[in-house]
């Protein structure tokens, strides 16, 4: 029961991230599904072999997610579900199903490019599920050229731990035109800090596996999308963390993925 809490209550602000309130003025929107594999490295694979009993090993996989969001005059909010190894039993490790989910909002501060910011993080497979919750301000960078940027900072809430340091980062983005085609370049990252030292391990269940962690880690992509027609974008993306997702070590991956937008 409290595992389906955990998922709820990330679905919930997901699926706030999608909705807009009646008496609100849309700005933007968009919304797309999308087939994606991901290719760890042969580093990034050998390096998540740190145990006896497959902890976090690294193995390559292909998931289907479903994305959107929209811009109002009060603010923005976006989110997504991931779904990997689709098909596959939840037991069937190391490509195992599993299920991530990420709700995001922010809310206008005034007439300034401030904002509130949250966002809630659910992964969940077999014998383990892990949310993050954050809460503090993000900012507006926006150009006429292109460039575009949200950077953000607050306290992170870890399920299991309480508080967790905080966190801070950005999504950032820049669209072009290049021989007729429209492209866009995205980063997201996200760097911890200040966590504590039971984080800094690897928790499976009522099991614990210490680490040689850190007090910090980062999370990221850098990616290239292609929007090849109005509905259909291809996209080639840079996957890298360190000290993150299992792994106590730097870490990386190639994604391709197709996206069609509706």
């Amino acid at each position: 029961m409290m595992k389906l809490n955990k998922l709820a209550a990330a679905v919930a602000l997901a699926g706030a991230a999608l909705a807009a309130p009646a008496s609100a003025e849309q700005i933007y929107g968009f919304a797309n599904v999308s087939v994606n594999y991901l290719d760890w490295t042969d580093k990034a694979e050998e390096r998540s072999r740190w145990n006896d009993i497959g902890v976090g090993y690294k193995s390559d996989f292909v998931y289907i997610e479903a994305e959107g969001g929209a811009g109002f005059t009060w603010g923005e909010v976006y989110g997504f579900f991931d779904w990997e190894n689709p098909g596959r039993s939840v037991n069937d490790k190391p490509r195992h199903q599993r299920t991530a989910t990420k709700g995001i909002i922010h809310v206008n501060l005034g007439e300034s490019n401030w904002n509130l910011y949250g966002h809630v993080y659910n992964f969940s497979e077999s014998g383990f599920t892990d949310q993050n919750r954050v809460l503090g301000f993000s900012y507006d960078v926006n150009t006429d050229w292109g460039f575009w940027a949200k950077p953000f900072i607050g306290y992170h809430n870890q399920v299991d731990i309480g508080s967790n340091g905080g966190m801070a980062g950005w999504v950032a983005g820049y669209n072009f035109e290049l021989g007729g085609q429209k492209l866009s370049v995205i980063n997201w990252h996200e760097f911890e800090f200040k966590r504590k030292k039971e984080y800094q391990g690897f928790n499976m269940g009522d099991t614990f596996f210490p680490t040689n962690g850190k007090s910090t880690s980062h999370n990221g992509a850098v990616s290239v999308w292609w929007n090849a027609t109005d509905a259909l974008t291809l996209g080639l993306q840079y996957r890298y963390a360190d000290h993150k997702l299992g792994t106590p070590d730097y870490h990386d991956a190639v994604i391709y993925s197709v996206k069609y937008n509706f």
